[in-house]
Protein backbone atom coordinates (compact mmCIF):
# COMPACT_ATOMS: atom_id res chain seq x y z
CA UNK A 1 0.00 0.00 0.00
CA UNK A 2 1.26 3.45 -0.88
CA UNK A 3 1.63 6.00 1.91
CA UNK A 4 -0.78 8.84 1.19
CA UNK A 5 -0.16 12.59 1.58
CA UNK A 6 -2.23 15.64 0.87
CA UNK A 7 0.71 17.29 -0.87
CA UNK A 8 3.98 15.82 -2.15
CA UNK A 9 6.78 18.24 -2.99
CA UNK A 10 9.68 17.11 -5.18
CA UNK A 11 12.67 19.31 -4.45
CA UNK A 12 13.84 20.94 -1.21
CA UNK A 13 15.35 24.19 -2.44
CA UNK A 14 13.76 27.60 -1.82
CA UNK A 15 10.70 26.78 -3.95
CA UNK A 16 10.16 23.43 -2.26
CA UNK A 17 10.67 24.84 1.23
CA UNK A 18 8.28 27.73 0.61
CA UNK A 19 5.67 25.30 -0.74
CA UNK A 20 6.13 23.01 2.27
CA UNK A 21 5.78 25.89 4.71
CA UNK A 22 2.62 27.19 3.03
CA UNK A 23 0.98 23.77 2.74
CA UNK A 24 1.70 22.89 6.38
CA UNK A 25 0.27 26.23 7.52
CA UNK A 26 -3.00 25.26 5.85
CA UNK A 27 -3.29 21.93 7.66
CA UNK A 28 -1.98 19.60 4.95
CA UNK A 29 -0.06 16.39 5.53
CA UNK A 30 3.08 16.96 3.46
CA UNK A 31 5.96 14.86 2.16
CA UNK A 32 9.05 16.66 0.81
CA UNK A 33 11.75 14.69 -0.97
CA UNK A 34 15.12 15.52 -2.47
CA UNK A 35 18.11 13.67 -3.91
CA UNK A 36 20.39 15.33 -1.36
CA UNK A 37 20.86 14.41 2.27
CA UNK A 38 19.85 17.83 3.60
CA UNK A 39 17.11 20.34 2.94
CA UNK A 40 18.12 23.52 1.16
CA UNK A 41 18.70 22.49 -2.44
CA UNK A 42 21.60 23.99 -4.38
CA UNK A 43 21.05 27.61 -3.33
CA UNK A 44 20.87 26.82 0.39
CA UNK A 45 23.11 23.76 0.34
CA UNK A 46 24.41 22.97 3.83
CA UNK A 47 28.08 23.96 4.10
CA UNK A 48 30.18 21.31 5.85
CA UNK A 49 32.20 24.06 7.55
CA UNK A 50 29.65 26.84 8.00
CA UNK A 51 26.22 25.18 8.03
CA UNK A 52 23.17 26.73 6.39
CA UNK A 53 22.67 30.46 5.82
CA UNK A 54 20.83 32.01 8.78
CA UNK A 55 17.48 32.40 7.02
CA UNK A 56 17.57 28.88 5.63
CA UNK A 57 18.54 27.37 9.00
CA UNK A 58 15.54 28.97 10.72
CA UNK A 59 13.10 27.76 8.05
CA UNK A 60 14.56 24.26 7.86
CA UNK A 61 14.57 23.71 11.62
CA UNK A 62 10.94 24.82 11.84
CA UNK A 63 9.84 22.50 9.04
CA UNK A 64 11.70 19.47 10.38
CA UNK A 65 10.00 19.92 13.75
CA UNK A 66 6.47 20.06 12.27
CA UNK A 67 4.47 16.90 13.07
CA UNK A 68 2.66 16.86 9.71
CA UNK A 69 5.87 17.04 7.63
CA UNK A 70 7.68 13.94 6.34
CA UNK A 71 11.19 14.52 5.06
CA UNK A 72 12.52 11.96 2.55
CA UNK A 73 16.26 12.60 2.03
CA UNK A 74 18.42 11.06 -0.70
CA UNK A 75 15.26 10.04 -2.50
CA UNK A 76 14.54 10.25 -6.22
CA UNK A 77 11.48 9.81 -8.40
CA UNK A 78 11.93 6.75 -10.59
CA UNK A 79 8.47 6.63 -12.17
CA UNK A 80 5.27 8.64 -11.92
CA UNK A 81 1.60 8.20 -12.68
CA UNK A 82 -1.49 10.28 -11.95
CA UNK A 83 -1.63 10.61 -8.19
CA UNK A 84 1.21 8.20 -7.45
CA UNK A 85 5.01 8.12 -7.41
CA UNK A 86 7.55 5.33 -7.29
CA UNK A 87 10.58 6.52 -5.32
CA UNK A 88 13.97 5.11 -4.49
CA UNK A 89 16.12 5.98 -1.49
CA UNK A 90 19.48 4.49 -0.57
CA UNK A 91 17.98 1.14 0.40
CA UNK A 92 14.35 0.81 -0.61
CA UNK A 93 11.70 1.41 -3.23
CA UNK A 94 8.81 3.50 -1.90
CA UNK A 95 5.27 4.08 -3.14
CA UNK A 96 3.49 7.29 -2.19
CA UNK A 97 0.21 8.73 -3.39
CA UNK A 98 -1.03 12.29 -3.19
CA UNK A 99 -3.87 14.69 -3.77
CA UNK A 100 -1.51 17.36 -5.13
CA UNK A 101 2.04 17.25 -6.47
CA UNK A 102 4.36 20.27 -6.55
CA UNK A 103 7.34 20.04 -8.89
CA UNK A 104 10.18 22.11 -7.44
CA UNK A 105 13.03 20.30 -9.17
CA UNK A 106 15.15 23.41 -9.74
CA UNK A 107 17.81 23.63 -12.42
CA UNK A 108 21.19 22.31 -13.44
CA UNK A 109 24.22 24.18 -14.71
CA UNK A 110 24.72 24.89 -18.40
CA UNK A 111 28.17 23.60 -19.36
CA UNK A 112 29.40 24.39 -22.87
CA UNK A 113 32.31 22.53 -24.48
CA UNK A 114 35.64 24.12 -25.30
CA UNK A 115 39.10 22.59 -25.79
CA UNK A 116 40.28 21.18 -22.47
CA UNK A 117 36.94 21.41 -20.64
CA UNK A 118 37.19 17.76 -19.53
CA UNK A 119 40.56 18.18 -17.79
CA UNK A 120 40.65 17.43 -14.05
CA UNK A 121 40.46 20.81 -12.33
CA UNK A 122 37.74 22.20 -14.61
CA UNK A 123 34.20 22.38 -13.20
CA UNK A 124 31.10 24.50 -13.50
CA UNK A 125 30.78 27.63 -11.37
CA UNK A 126 27.87 26.14 -9.42
CA UNK A 127 29.80 22.88 -9.33
CA UNK A 128 32.69 24.62 -7.59
CA UNK A 129 30.27 25.98 -4.99
CA UNK A 130 28.81 22.54 -4.35
CA UNK A 131 32.21 20.87 -4.08
CA UNK A 132 33.62 23.46 -1.70
CA UNK A 133 30.55 23.34 0.55
CA UNK A 134 30.92 19.57 0.71
CA UNK A 135 34.48 19.92 1.99
CA UNK A 136 36.49 19.58 -1.21
CA UNK A 137 39.89 21.17 -0.43
CA UNK A 138 40.48 24.59 -1.99
CA UNK A 139 42.90 26.14 0.49
CA UNK A 140 45.76 27.79 -1.37
CA UNK A 141 44.57 26.73 -4.82
CA UNK A 142 44.68 29.30 -7.63
CA UNK A 143 41.14 29.57 -8.99
CA UNK A 144 39.80 31.35 -12.09
CA UNK A 145 36.05 31.83 -12.49
CA UNK A 146 34.46 32.46 -15.87
CA UNK A 147 31.17 32.35 -17.73
CA UNK A 148 28.20 34.65 -17.33
CA UNK A 149 25.90 36.18 -14.74
CA UNK A 150 25.84 36.96 -11.03
CA UNK A 151 26.49 33.32 -10.15
CA UNK A 152 30.15 33.99 -10.90
CA UNK A 153 30.33 36.47 -8.02
CA UNK A 154 28.66 34.04 -5.63
CA UNK A 155 31.04 31.27 -6.69
CA UNK A 156 34.03 33.54 -6.11
CA UNK A 157 32.84 34.47 -2.61
CA UNK A 158 32.31 30.82 -1.71
CA UNK A 159 35.70 29.79 -3.08
CA UNK A 160 37.49 32.53 -1.16
CA UNK A 161 35.60 31.64 2.01
CA UNK A 162 37.04 28.15 1.70
CA UNK A 163 40.60 29.33 1.31
CA UNK A 164 41.02 29.62 -2.45
CA UNK A 165 43.13 32.28 -4.07
CA UNK A 166 40.74 33.72 -6.68
CA UNK A 167 42.78 35.09 -9.59
CA UNK A 168 39.97 36.75 -11.51
CA UNK A 169 36.37 36.70 -12.70
CA UNK A 170 35.90 36.61 -16.46
CA UNK A 171 32.43 37.63 -17.67
CA UNK A 172 31.50 36.99 -21.30
CA UNK A 173 29.00 39.87 -21.41
CA UNK A 174 30.36 43.19 -22.58
CA UNK A 175 31.21 46.01 -20.20
CA UNK A 176 28.38 48.07 -21.71
CA UNK A 177 25.85 45.28 -21.08
CA UNK A 178 26.94 44.86 -17.47
CA UNK A 179 26.88 48.63 -16.91
CA UNK A 180 23.39 48.91 -18.42
CA UNK A 181 22.20 46.06 -16.19
CA UNK A 182 23.56 47.81 -13.10
CA UNK A 183 21.58 50.92 -14.05
CA UNK A 184 18.32 48.93 -13.87
CA UNK A 185 18.85 47.72 -10.31
CA UNK A 186 17.11 50.71 -8.75
CA UNK A 187 13.89 48.81 -9.51
CA UNK A 188 15.05 45.96 -7.26
CA UNK A 189 16.74 47.53 -4.20
CA UNK A 190 17.32 44.15 -2.58
CA UNK A 191 19.21 42.91 -5.64
CA UNK A 192 21.23 46.12 -5.75
CA UNK A 193 22.21 45.62 -2.12
CA UNK A 194 23.21 41.97 -2.76
CA UNK A 195 25.33 42.99 -5.74
CA UNK A 196 27.03 45.72 -3.73
CA UNK A 197 27.80 43.32 -0.91
CA UNK A 198 29.29 40.73 -3.27
CA UNK A 199 31.41 43.30 -5.06
CA UNK A 200 32.69 44.70 -1.76
CA UNK A 201 33.85 41.22 -0.74
CA UNK A 202 35.63 40.85 -4.08
CA UNK A 203 36.96 44.39 -4.46
CA UNK A 204 40.56 43.22 -4.83
CA UNK A 205 39.79 40.59 -7.47
CA UNK A 206 39.91 41.54 -11.18
CA UNK A 207 36.49 41.51 -12.88
CA UNK A 208 36.93 41.44 -16.66
CA UNK A 209 34.00 41.89 -19.04
CA UNK A 210 33.92 40.70 -22.64
CA UNK A 211 36.28 37.88 -21.68
CA UNK A 212 35.93 34.20 -22.59
CA UNK A 213 38.04 31.19 -21.64
CA UNK A 214 38.83 29.59 -24.98
CA UNK A 215 41.10 26.75 -23.91
CA UNK A 216 42.23 24.86 -20.82
CA UNK A 217 45.67 23.25 -20.88
CA UNK A 218 47.53 20.76 -18.76
CA UNK A 219 49.32 17.43 -18.67
CA UNK A 220 46.81 15.18 -16.94
CA UNK A 221 45.32 18.08 -14.96
CA UNK A 222 44.64 21.78 -15.42
CA UNK A 223 47.74 23.99 -15.47
CA UNK A 224 46.73 27.08 -17.46
CA UNK A 225 43.95 28.70 -19.47
CA UNK A 226 43.71 31.01 -22.46
CA UNK A 227 41.37 33.99 -22.05
CA UNK A 228 40.21 36.01 -25.06
CA UNK A 229 39.32 39.55 -23.95
CA UNK A 230 39.08 43.11 -25.24
CA UNK A 231 42.88 43.42 -25.36
CA UNK A 232 43.62 40.08 -26.98
CA UNK A 233 44.46 36.65 -25.59
CA UNK A 234 46.22 36.17 -22.28
CA UNK A 235 47.50 33.01 -20.65
CA UNK A 236 46.78 32.48 -16.97
CA UNK A 237 48.34 29.75 -14.85
CA UNK A 238 45.86 28.27 -12.39
CA UNK A 239 44.95 25.09 -10.52
CA UNK A 240 41.20 25.31 -10.82
CA UNK A 241 38.81 26.72 -13.41
CA UNK A 242 35.07 27.15 -12.81
CA UNK A 243 33.03 28.00 -15.92
CA UNK A 244 29.28 28.49 -15.76
CA UNK A 245 27.06 29.83 -18.52
CA UNK A 246 23.83 29.93 -16.55
CA UNK A 247 21.20 27.37 -15.58
CA UNK A 248 18.76 25.07 -17.36
CA UNK A 249 15.37 24.02 -15.88
CA UNK A 250 14.97 20.39 -14.75
CA UNK A 251 11.74 19.38 -16.48
CA UNK A 252 12.10 15.59 -16.71
CA UNK A 253 9.45 14.82 -14.10
CA UNK A 254 7.02 17.26 -15.69
CA UNK A 255 7.67 15.66 -19.08
CA UNK A 256 6.99 12.20 -17.66
CA UNK A 257 3.65 13.39 -16.31
CA UNK A 258 2.74 14.93 -19.67
CA UNK A 259 2.71 18.53 -18.46
CA UNK A 260 2.76 21.21 -21.14
CA UNK A 261 6.13 22.89 -21.62
CA UNK A 262 7.19 26.15 -23.22
CA UNK A 263 10.52 27.19 -24.67
CA UNK A 264 12.83 29.58 -22.85
CA UNK A 265 15.53 30.16 -25.41
CA UNK A 266 16.93 26.78 -26.43
CA UNK A 267 15.53 24.95 -23.42
CA UNK A 268 12.05 23.93 -22.23
CA UNK A 269 10.44 24.90 -18.93
CA UNK A 270 7.14 23.99 -17.32
CA UNK A 271 4.16 26.06 -18.42
CA UNK A 272 2.03 27.24 -15.48
CA UNK A 273 -0.73 29.74 -14.81
CA UNK A 274 -0.74 32.54 -12.23
CA UNK A 275 -1.39 30.02 -9.42
CA UNK A 276 1.49 27.77 -10.56
CA UNK A 277 -0.92 25.15 -11.92
CA UNK A 278 0.20 23.00 -14.84
CA UNK A 279 -2.31 21.69 -17.36
CA UNK A 280 -2.47 18.40 -15.43
CA UNK A 281 -5.03 18.31 -12.65
CA UNK A 282 -3.45 18.38 -9.21
CA UNK A 283 0.06 19.06 -10.53
CA UNK A 284 1.81 22.35 -9.76
CA UNK A 285 5.31 23.62 -10.52
CA UNK A 286 7.39 26.39 -8.97
CA UNK A 287 10.81 27.98 -9.18
CA UNK A 288 13.51 27.31 -11.75
CA UNK A 289 11.57 24.44 -13.35
CA UNK A 290 9.21 27.16 -14.64
CA UNK A 291 12.08 29.24 -16.03
CA UNK A 292 15.27 30.53 -14.44
CA UNK A 293 14.27 33.29 -12.03
CA UNK A 294 16.49 33.18 -8.96
CA UNK A 295 15.99 32.52 -5.25
CA UNK A 296 13.35 35.16 -4.51
CA UNK A 297 11.26 34.17 -7.49
CA UNK A 298 11.47 30.52 -6.44
CA UNK A 299 10.36 31.41 -2.92
CA UNK A 300 7.32 33.40 -4.04
CA UNK A 301 6.27 30.75 -6.56
CA UNK A 302 6.72 27.95 -4.05
CA UNK A 303 4.51 29.78 -1.59
CA UNK A 304 1.86 30.37 -4.27
CA UNK A 305 1.93 26.68 -5.23
CA UNK A 306 1.70 25.54 -1.60
CA UNK A 307 -1.32 27.74 -0.98
CA UNK A 308 -3.07 26.81 -4.23
CA UNK A 309 -2.44 23.09 -3.74
CA UNK A 310 -4.24 23.19 -0.40
CA UNK A 311 -7.16 25.28 -1.62
CA UNK A 312 -6.12 28.45 0.21
CA UNK A 313 -6.49 31.88 -1.34
CA UNK A 314 -3.46 33.58 -2.82
CA UNK A 315 -3.19 37.28 -2.03
CA UNK A 316 -2.65 39.97 -4.62
CA UNK A 317 0.51 41.14 -2.86
CA UNK A 318 2.16 37.73 -3.24
CA UNK A 319 1.24 37.57 -6.92
CA UNK A 320 2.69 41.04 -7.44
CA UNK A 321 5.93 40.06 -5.70
CA UNK A 322 6.25 37.05 -7.98
CA UNK A 323 5.70 39.16 -11.09
CA UNK A 324 8.28 41.69 -9.90
CA UNK A 325 10.82 38.90 -9.37
CA UNK A 326 10.14 37.49 -12.83
CA UNK A 327 10.67 40.95 -14.32
CA UNK A 328 14.13 41.00 -12.73
CA UNK A 329 14.90 37.60 -14.26
CA UNK A 330 13.89 38.85 -17.71
CA UNK A 331 16.17 41.88 -17.34
CA UNK A 332 19.04 39.67 -16.22
CA UNK A 333 18.63 37.34 -19.20
CA UNK A 334 18.51 40.27 -21.59
CA UNK A 335 21.78 41.81 -20.43
CA UNK A 336 23.73 38.59 -19.92
CA UNK A 337 22.65 36.88 -23.13
CA UNK A 338 25.40 34.60 -24.39
CA UNK A 339 27.56 35.92 -27.20
CA UNK A 340 27.51 33.58 -30.25
CA UNK A 341 31.29 33.41 -29.89
CA UNK A 342 30.78 31.18 -26.84
CA UNK A 343 28.80 28.71 -28.96
CA UNK A 344 31.68 28.22 -31.37
CA UNK A 345 34.57 27.37 -29.07
CA UNK A 346 34.47 23.59 -29.54
CA UNK A 347 36.80 22.14 -32.17
CA UNK A 348 36.00 19.00 -34.24
CA UNK A 349 38.03 16.85 -31.83
CA UNK A 350 36.56 18.42 -28.65
CA UNK A 351 34.65 15.85 -26.61
CA UNK A 352 30.93 16.61 -26.42
CA UNK A 353 29.70 13.52 -24.57
CA UNK A 354 32.11 13.02 -21.69
CA UNK A 355 30.47 9.77 -20.59
CA UNK A 356 30.96 8.01 -23.93
CA UNK A 357 33.97 9.97 -25.28
CA UNK A 358 32.13 11.28 -28.35
CA UNK A 359 33.85 14.20 -30.16
CA UNK A 360 31.97 16.94 -31.98
CA UNK A 361 32.99 15.69 -35.42
CA UNK A 362 31.23 12.35 -34.76
CA UNK A 363 27.89 14.17 -34.71
CA UNK A 364 28.25 15.70 -38.17
CA UNK A 365 25.52 14.61 -40.56
CA UNK A 366 22.84 13.87 -37.96
CA UNK A 367 19.66 15.93 -37.82
CA UNK A 368 18.24 14.84 -34.48
CA UNK A 369 19.40 13.65 -31.08
CA UNK A 370 17.95 10.15 -31.42
CA UNK A 371 19.80 9.39 -34.67
CA UNK A 372 23.05 10.72 -33.23
CA UNK A 373 22.57 8.67 -30.06
CA UNK A 374 21.92 5.41 -31.93
CA UNK A 375 25.00 5.86 -34.09
CA UNK A 376 27.49 7.32 -31.61
CA UNK A 377 26.12 6.56 -28.09
CA UNK A 378 26.12 10.30 -27.40
CA UNK A 379 23.86 10.80 -24.40
CA UNK A 380 23.77 7.14 -23.34
CA UNK A 381 26.14 7.47 -20.40
CA UNK A 382 25.59 8.01 -16.70
CA UNK A 383 24.15 11.53 -17.05
CA UNK A 384 21.67 10.35 -19.73
CA UNK A 385 22.34 13.40 -21.89
CA UNK A 386 21.75 15.96 -19.18
CA UNK A 387 25.12 17.59 -19.95
CA UNK A 388 25.82 16.85 -23.61
CA UNK A 389 22.19 16.95 -24.72
CA UNK A 390 21.67 20.30 -23.05
CA UNK A 391 24.89 21.66 -24.53
CA UNK A 392 23.96 20.50 -28.04
CA UNK A 393 20.55 22.15 -27.74
CA UNK A 394 22.21 25.41 -26.66
CA UNK A 395 24.66 25.17 -29.55
CA UNK A 396 21.76 24.75 -31.99
CA UNK A 397 22.80 21.28 -33.14
CA UNK A 398 19.49 19.62 -32.24
CA UNK A 399 16.91 19.72 -29.48
CA UNK A 400 17.06 17.15 -26.71
CA UNK A 401 15.08 13.98 -27.32
CA UNK A 402 12.29 13.05 -24.93
CA UNK A 403 13.10 11.66 -21.49
CA UNK A 404 12.19 8.03 -20.86
CA UNK A 405 11.79 6.46 -17.44
CA UNK A 406 13.45 5.70 -15.16
CA UNK A 407 14.43 9.32 -14.59
CA UNK A 408 17.55 8.26 -12.67
CA UNK A 409 19.57 5.03 -12.44
CA UNK A 410 17.51 2.52 -10.49
CA UNK A 411 18.10 -0.83 -8.83
CA UNK A 412 16.48 -3.86 -10.50
CA UNK A 413 14.47 -4.42 -7.33
CA UNK A 414 13.04 -0.90 -7.71
CA UNK A 415 12.21 -1.41 -11.38
CA UNK A 416 10.30 -4.52 -10.37
CA UNK A 417 7.92 -2.27 -8.45
CA UNK A 418 6.89 -0.28 -11.52
CA UNK A 419 4.23 -2.84 -12.43
CA UNK A 420 2.23 -1.80 -9.38
CA UNK A 421 1.62 1.68 -10.77
CA UNK A 422 -1.76 2.25 -12.39
CA UNK A 423 -0.39 2.79 -15.90
CA UNK A 424 2.67 0.76 -16.81
CA UNK A 425 2.50 0.98 -20.59
CA UNK A 426 5.12 3.72 -20.77
CA UNK A 427 7.56 1.95 -18.51
CA UNK A 428 7.79 -1.52 -19.97
CA UNK A 429 8.57 -0.54 -23.55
Amino acid sequence: MAEHYDVVIVGAGPAGLAATEAALANGARVACLDAHANLGGQVWRKDSAHGWPRRARRIINTLLAHPAMTWLPQTQVIAADAGELLLQDEKHALHISHNALIIATGARELLLPFPGWTLPGVTGAAGLQALSKQGWPLTGRRVAIAGSGPLLLAAAVTARRHGARVLGIYEQASEAAVRDFARTLWRWPGKAWQAAMLRSQLADIPYRCGSVVTRAKGDGALQSIDIDGPHGTQRLECDQLAVGYGLVPNVELAQMLGCALRQEGAHPCVNVDALQRTDKSGVYAAGEACGIGGRECAWFEGRIAGLAATGASVGATLLKQQQHARAFAATLHQHFKLDPYVHNLAMPDTLICRCEDVPLRALDGYDDARSAKLATRCGMGACQGRICGTALAELGRFARSGQRPPLFPARLSTLGEISSLSDTEGFVS
